[in-house]
């Protein structure tokens, strides 16, 4: 072997190692519906990180407790065509893998069979669901037309359909069951339209638990968006609850939101909106404090909500004795030491976390780029003068790529700052926040804000209409 080829055979697996050791995946998981940890398992198998094996492992220990039985027996049967590949087809573990897969297919018979009891108990509210006149395309659903005229109400149902209680407890198992084969948008419908006919109040809630699942599977951000601050909502005014049962709520909503977050077009606002609340950061400090990492880097991808840092740089150096990575050490050695070379070496090995972390890797340039920009706002606060080759090394950058960078930046941003050529220096003015500036930070968050209040009116009047048909 080659010295370049023994380089290249280190480097990646130190690659590796780095990766295994900042990888947060089975934390997070552990606060996650089984269903939503899926695409973090096919990230990490597209990643190349762990073995194919354990993802398979994995990905089939999730698999059985749900109902998605063809799933598993595609898995058990790509695993035993390896196994055959292998020449170990014929060893105790290819009997187990096979022994495993006859259990699957009787497991699928069995599956079948709950589908026609739920579909034949839950048939009186299902018939809503179909087309007016079944020999047109586009003929509208019955329900669509029982809510334009007010009467999707389960005394109209049961008067027109037979659609009884019992009727109605079967519609959510229905609703449940589709959630658990995989069938995520029937299930986010079949459950919306559960929580308009049900009072229950336990079931209600695990509904929209449910809802939200099911929106985030579909990668409907703007309806995950909706359900998740209604959810907050009745987790923070809910009654009669323990602070440990609202705390652990807080907890799952806080894990389960990052794919909404990290998604939408407006949820870097929203993360930090909802995650600087008194009652959510105190969640993060008690339970998560690997969140952390997400809050961090969203506020750093946000130049117009640097505001909060010290709030942020002030619970990462409280919670550093349990929870600390490269992303949250950069804001700590920036912000709180004033360590620019620890900075710098902080930052390249947050380029391996964002690169194996599911909710961040589509941020990483954009990370990167900012938090190189902290740094030169930083270290500008405490020079008028800067030599380029120094700075070029703070960044991380070569000379000629540092100075198109500062180049870019005097431009873009309108810094008041000069290159001198001659002395290889950036000369800076004086850095005063202008009052358009200081107009975004008091404004900081109003889309958000005036999105949720705009939310919670709509939600009254829902209400209030309800109110009104049922009487």
């Amino acid at each position: 072997m080659s010295d370049a080829q023994e380089t290249t055979r280190v480097n990646a697996e130190e690659a590796v190692k780095a990766a295994h050791e900042y990888d947060i995946t089975s934390v997070v998981g552990n606060y996650l519906d089984r269903h939503l940890v899926f695409p973090l398992l096919e990230f990490l198998q597209l990643q190349g990180i762990y073995a194919e094996e354990d993802i398979l492992d994995a990905k089939l220990e999730l698999l059985s407790k749900t109902n998605m039985v063809d799933y598993a027996i595609d898995i058990h049967q790509s695993r035993a065509a390896k196994l055959e590949g292998e020449k170990a087809a014929e060893s105790k573990e290819g009997e187990e893998k096979k022994a495993a897969s006859a259990e699957l297919l009787a497991r699928r018979q069995e599956v079948m069979d709950l589908w026609q009891s739920l579909l034949r108990d839950a048939a009186p509210l299902l018939n809503c669901f179909q087309p007016e006149d079944p020999d047109k395309e586009d003929s509208p659903l019955i329900v669509d037309r029982l809510k334009e005229e007010n009467l999707f109400h389960m005394s109209y149902l049961q008067e027109k359909y037979g659609a009884n209680a019992d009727a109605l407890n079967s519609f959510f198992k229905f609703a449940k069951f589709q959630y658990d084969i995989g069938k995520y948008a029937k299930a986010a419908e079949y459950l919306r339209h559960y929580r308009m006919l049900s009072n229950h109040e336990e079931r209600n809630l695990s509904a929209l638990w449910g809802q939200f699942a099911a929106q985030i599977l579909t990668q409907d951000w703007e309806m995950a968006l909706s359900v998740m601050l209604e959810l907050k909502e009745l987790i923070d005014t809910r009654k009669g609850v323990t602070p440990t049962v609202q705390l652990q709520q807080r907890t799952w909503l806080i894990h389960w939101s990052l794919f909404v977050f990290f998604n939408h077009p407006n949820g870097r606002n929203g993360i930090i909106d909802m995650f600087f609340q008194e009652r959510y950061l105190n969640a993060i400090e008690t339970t998560c404090p690997h969140i952390l990492r997400y809050l961090s880097a969203a506020v750093i991808t946000n130049r117009r909500r640097r505001n909060v840092l010290k709030d942020l740089v002030r619970a990462i150096e409280t919670e550093a004795h349990t929870y600390r990575d490269p992303v949250t050490e950069f804001l700590e050695c920036l912000y709180s030491r004033c360590d620019f070379d620890a900075a710098q070496l902080k930052l390249r090995e947050c380029e391996k976390v964002l690169d194996n972390d599911f909710f961040l890797v589509a941020c990483k340039d954009e990370f990167l780029e900012n938090a190189r920009l902290c740094i030169f706002e930083t270290y500008c606060r405490i020079h008028s003068c800067i030599d380029i080759g120094m700075l070029a090394a703070k960044l991380d950058l070569e000379q000629e790529a540092a100075e198109h960078w500062i180049v870019n930046l005097i431009r873009n941003a309108h810094l008041d700052a000069k290159i001198d050529s001659a002395a290889n220096q950036v000369v800076l003015g004086t850095l005063t926040p202008s009052v358009y500036q200081l107009c975004i930070e008091k404004t900081k968050g109003l889309s958000f804000r005036t999105y949720m209040m705009a939310n919670n009116l709509n939600k009254l009047s829902s209400g209030s209409s309800s109110a009104v048909t049922a009487q």
